[in-house]
């Protein structure tokens, strides 16, 4: 058994308690906080200097009254007045919150890159400019979402001596990890950002909703080769978008001046940390990877203290109870921004509210729909739990002979698909860039390039909660190919829910030993030769698979158009392609080939 690449570090830990039983049921809970008291004065477009002479605009909401107060800083590409009522909120509340757009974006001067190192500097920069205001009590937190995840963890790692405590919210890991590339796939949804982000105002390159007009997103993501995408697309003239595809592996001075993951990064973050994301969160991974290295690696003990909130969620966390039609109920939802007061409270005011006895991981399991609450992640009663692959040959499909289960295989034939780049499988609907919800992913399972793998029908309730891991066998004619692993809930009726998926280009099969960054180099992939491919899931779950239902597994060499299709080459840069390569796939299951997957499940009290 593979425990997961970025789990290592917490093992230790975990074995002291595993004995422990998951805490009741209960959200995490706003409790006495600072009341709205306070008429909000509003400040707008403010300049705030940075060290190079760059003035960023900011807007500021503070109480109307005398006396200083703590300030929360929210950095965004998006436009800072988007974040005026939930600025209004905590102003009312005894904070000054300084809403600023990013370098480049906006009326904020300089020249944008979304991945500038630049914007670490200016995090830095904003918060001491905000602690020496004549309003502010010299101390300082951040918090925002998305984008403004990474604002804060790039600030944090400079350790501006201000700054006392972060709300990074669905923040996406390093890029390599997530977005826009994940184990060396490209998600098309980041060419969609791209486009919008590709000059200082929202601009309109197609398709959808962040374009701004409708463009056939499939047909779109055909154009080669890539890396005129931005012509095909009307992107405004952007240095930065042809880095981001000939600079397609890790090691590149683009991507290593903008990480903030490994090791030596972690260890200059000296504040605490409450993180929050959601299940179908298409930046989950940066979270849980926050978590632990922080645990590991950070600072100060307070830092070494990190909490972290997971809801049935999409990537805007705690808007609805309901996601691709499924009801998770009432208690879906909480008083996230309650909660997040009583946070600053403790660490900007110093109340002593008692947040610091609170459970450090609060999670909500979908299937009987509760709140948990757990000492540490993974959760350490967690049994790592060894599904293998199996079948006669013939797993092409829902109607084929694949079969998942316990047991080790055999002497048994390997099963066999076609990869046609022209024709690539059909991924779930997706919104903005992110599957938002259990989407039912049966039909995409009907075809023969999908390989599908599924329990007997469950005689009792299975809880998986945690990080997954897949290794499989597998052989390609091509140079190159993709192979994707996606776990999903089966339901009496037929309906297959998507929960979670794990993804990797062949030639990124080899990761560096930091573990931060895991596609640093590119591996020599030889036709038809069998290799090992360790999977971590970027996408773990919190799911109980009820009596009755079964857990399916699917691999496949391409899920389009969530995912740019590897044209299956070979060459160094896929973004300079222009022929794509039918690949013939081969996934090995036998005794020398045992391919799995590694399920978290967690014993039902």
């Amino acid at each position: 058994m593979r425990v997961p690449g970025m789990l290592k570090s917490s093992i230790a830990f975990a074995a002291l308690c595993l004995t422990a039983a998951l805490l009741p049921a209960q959200p995490p809970a706003a409790g006495d906080i600072s009341p709205a008291e306070h008429e909000v004065r509003a400040e707008l477009d403010q300049q705030a200097p940075m060290r190079d002479g760059v003035e960023l605009m900011v807007d500021i909401y503070r109480p109307d009254a005398d006396g200083k107060f703590p300030a929360i800083v929210y950095l965004t590409p998006y436009n800072k007045s988007g974040n005026r009522p939930r600025a209004e909120l905590f102003a009312s509340r005894g904070y000054v919150v300084v809403n600023a757009d990013t370098r480049g974006r906006f009326e904020s001067g300089g020249e944008w890159d979304p991945f500038s190192p630049l914007h670490k500097s200016d995090g830095y920069d904003l918060v001491e400019w905000a602690a020496q205001q004549p309003w502010c009590t010299g101390r300082v937190g951040m918090f925002g979402l998305s984008y403004m995840g990474w604002t804060q963890w790039w600030t944090a790692t400079q350790a501006p001596p201000s700054l006392k405590a972060i709300v990074p919210e669905v923040a996406p890991p390093d890029h390599f990890l997530n977005c826009p590339y994940q184990n060396g796939i490209f998600v098309c949804w980041m060419m969609d950002w791209a486009g919008t982000m590709s000059g200082r105002t929202p601009h309109s390159a197609g398709p959808g909703p962040y374009g701004g007009f409708a463009v056939d997103r499939e047909a779109a993501y055909r154009n080669l080769p890539y890396i005129e995408f931005d012509k095909s697309r009307n992107y405004l003239p952007a240095e930065w978008w042809s880095k981001w595809i000939l600079q397609n592996t890790a090691e590149g001075e683009y991507w290593k001046s903008i990480a903030y993951q490994t090791p030596e990064h972690f260890a200059r973050v000296e504040v605490p940390s409450l993180a929050a994301t959601g299940w179908f969160d298409a930046n989950f991974p940066g979270t849980p990877a926050n978590y632990l290295g922080v645990q590991k690696y950070a600072a100060t003990p307070e830092a070494r203290r990190p909490r972290m909130v997971i809801g049935p969620w999409e990537h805007i966390i705690n808007r609805h109870r309901e996601a691709a039609g499924v009801d998770f109920g009432e208690q879906a939802l909480i008083d996230w921004d309650g909660y997040v007061c009583r946070w600053f409270d403790h660490h900007l005011k110093q109340i002593d509210n008692g947040i610091e006895s609170d459970p450090p991981v609060h999670l909500f399991v979908m299937g009987c729909n509760e709140w948990r609450t757990a000492p540490d992640w993974p959760l350490p009663e967690t049994e790592w739990t060894t599904y293998y692959l199996h079948s006669g040959g013939h797993a092409n499909s829902s109607a084929g002979d694949g079969t998942l289960d316990n047991q080790p295989p055999g002497e048994e034939p390997a099963d066999r698909y076609t990869y046609d780049p022209d024709d690539p499988t059909p991924s779930a609907d997706f919104q903005n860039g992110h599957i938002d919800g259990p989407r039912d992913i049966q039909e995409s399972a009907k075809r023969d390039d999908v390989l599908v793998y599924t329990t007997p029908v469950l005689e009792s309730d299975v809880e998986i909660i945690g990080p997954i891991t897949a290794e499989i066998y597998a052989a390609t004619s091509a140079r190159d190919t993709d192979w994707m692993v996606r776990l999903s809930d089966v339901h009496p009726d037929g309906r297959a829910l998507f929960l979670a998926e794990g993804v990797m280009r062949a030639r990124h099969r080899d990761p560096e030993q930091d573990g931060a960054f895991n596609a640093r180099r590119l591996s020599t992939i030889e036709p038809d030769q069998v290799y090992r491919y360790a999977i971590d899931f970027w996408r773990p779950t919190g799911n109980r698979f009820l009596a009755g239902h079964r857990i399916r597994i699917e691999i496949s060499s391409s899920y389009y158009p969530y995912y740019l299709r590897n044209l299956n080459t070979g060459e160094d840069n896929l973004g300079l392609a222009t022929n794509p390569v039918v690949a013939k796939q081969t996934i090995r299951h036998d005794r020398d080939h045992p391919s799995c997957i590694v399920l978290p499940v967690i014993p039902i009290q």
